[in-house]
């Protein structure tokens, strides 16, 4: 009887579809504005606990008694955090792999205890100093938020991963100001899909997030550069350079993060001492050098009004590289999004100095290549370079070098690949299910699975039933433009046809890669290399090593997709 409950309102959603889209349109706006709120006493928070910190580093005259009294602080501070992760395990790290798992049905995220735990765990760690960014717990926050009013207002499993999405995406728009870098960021990274009522939702939602943050803050963009001029095409050769290094530094970072999860699971000492040793560095930089300190924001609009020695410039990288995987290895709350834009502005402030001198490029556009290295940084590490080109524009408050910033992140993009890593988002979210185990009871929650038919696609100009649709997956409805259409046997599918499947939530994770691959592209396009392969849930399909790295590997085509054809609807992170 439950089962069926669950079913009819399914097809409810579905007889209702358009009426749905602009329904979590309007949630995504309520989940936007708490998402803002909490965002900003989030940041309130940090602000006041960096405030704190610096006020003890200036210090002068620091008797034993107050040097006793802040090791004691710091302990205190280490057992709270761990504490705090032993108790809500998920609240560990960025909280942004924590979210893919959520979205992929892996994860069960307690909305309320995730929220409180991760903001006061965020505080703690960031505000004492840890090189850990604000961003990744903005955005689990937000995914929390969404989850929160979802079940609050009783909504079914389908509709709650939109919500969820959205309040993601007003934790990353309110965390740095950049509500278009929200919605992307939620299509390219978290769900790897395009969606008509993913995009409603992540834009209602970062919208009214980035309006409450406004509010409170102004309408500055999050790094204050003065007004950069624009890079001549004749120097674009050293931003390929630039892409090129960046690209291959960023994929040792990935390396080197994941080398240090597995040193740190290999220690046999308590957690508590653990993240008391990076609190106690922390308290060492504090004196001699400060800008390390935190996820970066500062150091990076230093950059921009200072002149650096280069030496100071070195050592500022490397020390901010290895303090960041120092503090990440703890596990305590806090992302590396700031952090790793903190060590691309660095190295993009070392690399223009380096070619003003050996090639005579002009001082007028330093400024400029420690922008773009932040977004080929960013592109190589989280191989997001849709949004690590958007969120830098919008962040510097200036549109004029988004040419240049594609550029070079294309470039860091590819070489990146070259060393054969994983976008580190990716890469963390294995290791959490590896570390979860795989479960496989069925359960009773029916979810909604949403794709597009591409042109050339095995769908597309078939009927119904000559296609090999998974097990456990029922095709339920078909929208081709505004008509909907009940699905018979001898329905024939066309390119741009919205189709929608009823699938058991146990499933949903393997049925939605194999729909991808039958929606996307024909495995007949390269029948040498095809091969057949067993998946989880007992049912096979073919497939081809192109289609294989075309949906694993490439995001490029889409870039292209969006600049130059944005009005079409069919392309699909995958």
């Amino acid at each position: 009887m439950g089962g069926n409950l669950v079913t009819a309102k399914t097809f409810h959603q579905l007889i209702h579809w358009r009426d749905f889209k602009l329904k979590v349109f309007f949630e995504g706006i309520i989940i936007g504005l708490f998402s803002g709120l909490i965002i900003v006493a989030f940041r309130y928070c940090l602000e006041q606990a960096e405030s704190f910190r610096e006020s003890i580093f200036h210090l002068e005259n620091m008797g034993i008694s107050k040097i006793i009294i802040l090791l004691v602080g710091l302990g205190l501070i280490a057992f709270l955090l761990n504490l705090i992760v032993k108790k809500e395990p998920l609240v560990s790290g960025s909280g942004i792999p924590q979210v893919k798992g959520v979205l992929s049905g892996h994860i069960k995220l307690k909305w309320a205890k995730v929220l409180i735990l991760k903001f006061v765990g965020g505080v703690l760690a960031i505000g004492a100093g840890l090189s850990l960014g604000r961003e990744g717990p903005s955005v689990q926050i937000g995914a929390a938020v969404g989850q929160g009013v979802s079940r609050l207002l009783g909504r079914l499993k389908i509709e709650e991963k939109f919500l969820i999405t959205s309040g993601a995406s007003a934790g990353l728009a309110a965390a740095f100001n950049a509500p278009l870098a929200g919605v992307i960021f939620s299509m390219e990274e978290l769900n790897k899909n395009f969606s008509p009522a993913i995009l409603m939702s992540a834009v209602g939602a970062s919208l009214s997030a980035d309006f409450v943050t406004k509010l409170f803050y102004g309408s500055t963009s999050a790094f204050n550069f003065p007004l950069l001029p624009i890079l001549p095409v004749n120097y674009y050769i050293y931003l390929i350079g630039l892409g090129l290094f960046i690209g291959l530094f960023g994929g040792f970072f990935n390396r080197s993060l994941l080398k240090t999860l597995e040193i740190k699971n290999k220690m046999s000492l308590p957690n508590t001492l653990i993240i008391l040793i990076p609190l106690l560095i922390a308290c060492l930089l504090g004196y001699f050098l400060p800008e390390v300190l935190g996820g970066g924001n500062h150091l990076i609009d230093s950059l921009g009004q200072n002149k650096y020695p280069i030496s100071l410039l070195i050592i500022l990288v490397l020390v901010k590289f290895f303090f960041t995987l120092i503090s990440y290895g703890t596990g305590v709350p806090g992302g590396i999004f700031l952090p790793i834009l903190a060590i691309g502005a660095l190295t993009g402030n070392l690399y223009s100095d380096l070619i003003i001198k050996v090639f005579h490029v002009s001082p007028y556009y330093s400024n400029n290549f420690i922008i773009f290295a932040m977004a080929a940084y960013f592109t190589a590490v989280v191989k997001a370079p849709i949004t690590g080109s958007i969120l830098i524009t919008e962040m510097t408050g200036s549109f004029s070098h988004l040419w240049a910033l594609i550029t070079v992140s294309t470039v860091a993009y590819l070489a990146s690949d070259l060393l054969k890593n994983k976008p580190i988002y990716e890469a963390l979210y294995d290791r959490i299910l590896t570390k979860k185990g795989s479960t496989n009871n069925e359960k009773k929650t029916m979810l909604l699975i949403e794709t597009v038919v591409c042109l050339g696609s095995e769908m597309s100009g078939k009927c119904v039933k000559q296609i090999a649709w998974p097990k456990h997956c029922l095709l339920v409805n078909i929208k081709r433009g505004d008509h909907e259409i009940l699905p018979q046997g001898n329905t024939l599918l066309y390119a741009g046809d919205n189709i929608f499947a009823l699938v058991n939530e146990s499933y949903a994770v393997d049925i939605e890669q194999s729909l991808c691959v039958l929606a996307k592209e024909n495995p007949q396009t390269n029948k040498q290399t095809n091969k057949q392969i067993k998946l989880p849930t007992s049912y096979t399909f073919i497939y081809s090593n192109k289609i294989m790295r075309t949906l694993r590997n490439n995001r490029l085509s889409v870039l292209i997709i969006l600049l130059f054809n944005n009005h079409d609807r069919t392309f699909c992170f995958t």
